[in-house]
């Protein structure tokens, strides 16, 4: 029952996602509704992020000794001043790799 359920999920969610793609004429969309949707990866990108840093079973978890913490934190700092998404990205995932394997 529950594969079943996950399937039908699966699938209602796929189809609701691809009906706006294929179905939404580009030329309908005025501009600012185009500016608009382009902050969204934006914004749905920490709410992705967030939990994965700060929470641990269900529980907020702000240590400063959390490596995650820390590998955020410097991705934080190098995405501000590089703005560059690569390097944000590798820098946090290679300080949270060198706090987590070396020190």
């Amino acid at each position: 029952m529950s594969w079943l359920s996950i399937t039908i999920a699966g699938i209602l969610t796929y189809l609701t996602r691809m009906i706006m793609v294929t179905l939404v004429d580009r030329q309908v969309l005025s501009s600012k509704i185009k500016q608009v949707l382009g902050y969204v990866p934006s914004a749905v990108f920490p709410a992705i992020i967030f939990p994965a840093i700060f929470l641990n079973d269900s529980v907020f978890l702000f240590d400063f000794n959390n490596p995650k913490i820390i590998g955020a934190a410097i991705a934080i700092i190098v995405g501000f001043y590089s703005r560059n998404v690569i390097a944000t990205i590798l820098s946090g995932l290679f300080s949270y790799w060198i706090i987590i394997f070396l020190i």
